[in-house]
């Protein structure tokens, strides 16, 4: 197999897919690694309603659409777990198995991973009732009470999803008020099934027969804490980017954010950023696709000149 390429795409969710549209489709030989399935947080998303042209569509098809259309042109896609990038003219593209890709310019788009809880039981109990994923896992809950951690428009779509099995669906935020934009927030009010707890926050998740039977709450006022019975426990506080493998190339901010300009370029000439990956303040799949479309425009430009 040729490991030579113009362009490699670190990454396959909205950013990457189109990077990918973009690069191909003008002709340049292009690769997209990916570790795991292709479609980023889309596939765990139940429902989207904000991608232009479409009203709503399931998370998971909308991304298999993407990934129709990214390889349409000649893009490969291949599974690639990258531990790390050497810059040059040539980049060296390094992954775990020891396969190394070499190009010209690269497009990082690895997105987040969920930001964990960190309290007692949350690993030991994950995949026991503790789930990052509503649309992977919420029907295993069907008639039984779930809680959710967080306020903010995952939190709340999330919550929204799991009404449709679950008896009662606990929500935990920190503040009195929610992060969430207006619509979403007012869905939630608006849904019985929903059982909203401010002004707290989980220490400890309870163990039952080997699962999930409870949460341990308390309140950031006085400190008083109580139990609540529950049988699954999904957090969703945030998330933290996947840059691990990037640590050594000086393009990334305090908090491992890649860091671009105007043109999705990074401090080293022909390394682009993309996506949630990137220090920005809105994330999601419409804007993850323009910063996409933009990177490979600007690769193009670069290995064309």
């Amino acid at each position: 197999m040729d490991l030579q390429y113009d362009v490699i795409i670190i990454g396959a969710g909205p950013a990457g897919m189109t990077a990918a549209v973009y690069a191909s489709r003008a002709g340049l030989k292009t690769a997209m690694l990916e570790k795991a399935a292709p479609g980023g947080k889309m596939i765990k998303t139940f429902e989207i309603q904000n991608w232009p042209g479409i009203k709503e569509i399931n998370g998971a098809d909308l991304a298999y659409q993407m990934f129709e259309h990214s390889t349409h042109f000649g893009a490969e896609y291949l599974y690639g777990d990258v531990e790390k990038i050497i810059d040059g003219p040539i980049k060296q593209v390094v992954c775990a198995d020891g396969q190394i890709y070499t190009a010209p310019a690269v497009i990082i788009a690895t997105g987040t991973r969920e930001r964990l809880l960190g309290i007692p039981n949350e690993k030991e109990l994950t995949g026991k009732g503790v789930s990052y994923c509503a649309v992977c896992d919420g029907s295993f809950f069907r008639d039984q009470p779930v809680t959710v951690i967080g306020g903010g428009n995952s939190a709340l779509e999330e919550s929204l999803y799991l009404t449709q099995f679950a008896s009662e669906v606990h929500i935990v935020i920190r503040r009195d008020v929610f992060r969430a934009e207006p619509i979403i927030q007012q869905a939630i009010e608006q849904n019985p099934k929903i059982d909203i707890i401010r002004s707290h926050v989980p220490v400890e998740i309870l163990e039952q027969e080997g699962k999930v039977g409870g949460i341990v709450l308390k309140n950031v006022h006085d400190g008083q804490r109580m139990k609540l019975e529950t049988k699954a426990v999904f957090p969703y506080i945030g998330a933290d980017p996947c840059t691990e493998f990037a640590q050594d190339l000086g393009i990334l901010d305090e908090r491992g954010y890649i860091l671009v300009n105007n043109n999705m370029e990074t401090a080293r000439a022909g390394i682009y950023g993309v996506g949630d990956v990137t220090a920005k303040t809105l994330r999601q799949v419409v804007t993850a696709a323009n910063d996409g479309a933009i990177a490979a425009q600007q690769a193009f430009h670069q290995i064309k000149q």
